[in-house]
């Protein structure tokens, strides 16, 4: 359930158990309410009701609360919620680039049902507040070359909160198993028996160059794409790799990949590429400040250091990037008249 109300000082009376409650509790705090709460409905009288403005029924057993609410004489509109999901288990969220509305249903609902959410640098985490209020929110971001929370002690916080009975959210961007360490977090939990569940999300090496206007997939142009992480330099049988599959029509998408750019396309050029394929790279994709710089393999390194270039960034090679440039409406007729 979604609360944007200001209840400061409004008194709200929440029924259920309370591990089933504690959600419902959170929240209705974070938004200001004097909340009281009645475990069983043969606890609950008149002096509880006084004064209440607000009575909500978490879990199931409706008709039993009703009937309390009934013999007690309440006069107060009710809502009912779902009990919170049991604690002693963790989630990993992909919470997409990183535009708040394109977390998906699954993912707020995680959000929405969490005690305890760790959120990395490129996360939504702006949506938190919203859907999570009342959670206990850890920053936990990393920057290139600065991990001022070694990954193992994010595992080792991620372990003890679910042992001590929450449920813990890991709220990454893109997806949890796209270049994330979604499989080591799974892992730790696994040693300890945690139950772990994963909710896919947007991976920013499809979506990003979509919203540039650039689909790494086209008919007849390129039937396959790569997606690989840029963050340290890449192998020569790497590169041979990604130049043959170029050369194949294939698209190369490369996460994290700005400080190393000099040393992919020098290595793609040196492999076989060919100097004059499109190369764009796609900053700060889904903000306001979403930019795309356009080029070619030979002029890339120019071009993006004197636009500036940094980091989010996405690189994009393959002809596919005409398709965001003023060359679209050419390359698209060139397509059309080889049968696409």
């Amino acid at each position: 359930m979604l609360l944007t109300a200001d209840l400061t000082d409004v008194p709200v009376l929440v029924l259920g158990d309370p591990a089933d409650a504690r959600r419902a509790h959170h929240r209705y705090t974070a938004a200001g309410a004097e909340v009281r709460a009645v475990a069983d409905p043969a606890e609950l009288g008149p002096a509880a009701l006084e004064g209440v403005a607000l009575a909500v029924i978490v879990g199931t057993a409706l008709r039993r609360w009703r009937d309390a609410l009934d013999r007690a004489g309440a006069r107060v509109p009710v809502v009912q919620e779902p009990a919170a999901r049991p604690g002693g288990r963790v989630t990993l969220v992909g919470g997409g680039p990183g535009a708040d509305d394109l977390l998906t249903v699954r993912a707020v609902q995680a959000l929405q049902d969490a005690d305890v959410v760790f959120v990395d640098r490129l996360a939504p985490s702006g949506a938190v507040d919203l859907v999570a209020p009342g959670a206990e929110v850890v920053p936990v971001g990393k920057t290139p070359g600065h991990h001022p929370v070694p990954q193992s002690r994010i595992q080792e916080l991620m372990v003890e909160h679910a042992l001590a009975g929450r449920a813990v959210v890991r709220l990454k961007g893109g997806d949890p198993y796209v270049f994330g360490r979604g499989a080591e977090e799974l892992a730790a939990c696994a040693a300890h028996g945690i139950p772990v569940d994963v909710v896919p999300g947007i991976t920013s090496a499809v979506s990003v160059p979509g919203a540039a206007g650039i689909p790494v997939t086209f008919r007849d142009v390129s039937r396959m794409f790569t997606v690989a992480s840029g963050h340290v330099p890449f192998s020569e049988a790497e590169l041979a790799h990604f130049a043959g599959l170029g050369a194949a029509g294939g698209t190369l998408v490369v996460l994290m990949g700005v400080a190393n750019l000099p040393h992919l396309v020098a290595g793609l050029v040196r492999a076989g590429a060919d100097p004059a394929t499109p190369l764009a790279v796609v900053e700060r994709g889904f903000t306001q400040r979403q930019r795309s710089t356009v080029s070619t393999l030979a002029r890339a390194v120019e071009d993006c250091a004197a636009a500036g270039c940094g980091s989010p960034a996405v690189v994009v090679v393959g002809p596919v990037v005409r398709l965001a440039t003023a060359e679209r409406d050419a390359f698209l007729a060139e397509v059309t008249a080889h049968g696409c």
